[in-house]
């Protein structure tokens, strides 16, 4: 989620949230480990999407960020957008609650020390959250997330940019390589794309060509400097983001795949479709904020899209992972939402994609009681039903 969807949903704003400071810091991880987290199990990429079943998200958590956060402590970015500190029976939940897979998503720039290191604690913490989602029997996909923006700059920038790119991918190779093939690396998120050189509303074939090339460039880097790594991460299942992650501009045929060693790597994209049923909560200079979906035409766009991807790339060999997919739920009735998300997932699930709830702090997941919240008690059975 980039930071203009984050405005529309989160439920909170910056200045009511109360960051929670007191708490004990999180060094790493303690006692033993389960042997299971180092598991290789030679499972193709796309058999491996199609195991996750449906995913969920621990948004608003690690990737918070923003100056007005305390940088002192860990704990004030992960609780900063307004979540818990993350526990390990809160990550156990979304195993109970029959999700198979969790994305965290990361702001690796919080606390970052000179050259771009990533700062100790910061790494230790995360580690510490993906050994409790992979004990769970959880498939973990790790990003680098919208990061205060310095996305923004490669264009302008590019040296610099690719410099940190690389530098924070090195890093997060070597911390994170020793673990299994449960945790799948994604090479950004819905920043693979760039206005300032092309949008789809205006611009030049060139231009566009050009911003298209940049993001394929970073897709390919991503890939050779996690497989020249070495260990496990010669074989691991990697996320390839998507042009700005849309569905339609990701299946473009200047979108290109990056080449792979391997071959195991599927592609991302994020699902907020219409925008004004799923980002809107009131209406905006864009559009007029849509309060219900369910219409004949409704159900046709959402087919559309998916069989679009389908031909693109699951037909083709290159299995997709919808990474994000949710809903504003503030104007809206919660069976309509239930209906939104549970098409969303089946239609996915049926082309043997893997669909990822974007969820933040109890809107549809309790973190303190670790299971849905009570006016959504029966969305992950909606989900995860088995599709034919």
């Amino acid at each position: 989620m980039n930071i203009s969807k984050l405005t529309a949903l989160l439920l909170s704003t910056a200045a009511g949230i109360t960051m929670v400071t007191g708490c004990a810091e999180n060094s790493g991880s303690s006692g033993e480990k389960d042997s299971g987290m180092y598991t290789m199990h030679g499972l193709t990429t796309q058999e491996f999407v199609t195991e996750m079943g449906a995913g969920i998200n621990l948004g608003n958590t690690f990737e918070s960020c923003g100056a007005w956060i305390d940088s002192e402590s860990v704990t004030n970015f992960e609780t900063g957008w307004g979540s818990p500190v993350v526990t390990k029976e809160l990550i156990e939940g979304y195993k109970k609650e029959g999700f198979g897979a969790l994305r965290i998503p990361v702001a690796w720039s919080n606390m970052m020390q000179e050259n771009y290191q990533i700062h100790p604690d910061y790494l230790a913490r995360v580690k510490e959250v993906v050994e409790w989602a992979l004990g769970a029997d959880l498939a973990v996909i790790l990003n680098i997330h919208w990061d205060s923006g310095w996305w923004e700059n490669f264009p302008t920038d590019k040296e610099n940019c690719m410099e940190k790119y690389t530098s924070i991918w090195t890093q997060l190779c070597d911390a994170f390589g020793e673990y299994g093939d449960k945790l799948m690396f994604e090479s950004l998120n819905e920043e693979a794309g760039w206005s300032s050189i092309w949008d789809r509303y205006s611009g030049t074939e060139e231009q566009k060509a050009e911003s298209y090339a940049l993001v394929n460039e970073i897709n390919q880097t991503f890939v050779d400097l996690v497989r020249a790594s070495g260990g496990n991460n010669a074989e691991r299942h990697l996320l390839i983001a998507g042009y700005i992650t849309d569905v339609a501009l990701t299946c473009d045929p200047l979108y290109k795949m990056p080449e792979d060693p391997a071959g195991k790597c599927a592609v991302s994209v994020h699902y907020y479709t219409p925008a004004t049923y799923c980002i809107l909560k009131q209406d905006a200079d864009w559009g007029k904020a849509k309060k219900a979906w369910g219409s004949p035409r409704d159900y046709g766009e959402l087919e559309t899209n998916m069989d679009m991807l389908y031909d693109t790339f699951v037909s083709k060999g290159v299995p997709v992972i919808i990474g994000e997919y949710g809903v504003e739920t503030a104007n809206k009735e919660a069976d309509n939402v239930k209906l939104f998300l549970s098409a969303v997932s089946t239609e996915a699930r049926e082309r043997d994609m893997c669909p990822m709830l974007w969820d933040i702090t109890d809107v549809f997941y309790d973190r303190t009681t670790f299971q849905m919240v009570e006016e959504y008690s029966d969305l992950n059975e909606m989900l995860t039903v088995p599709v034919e």
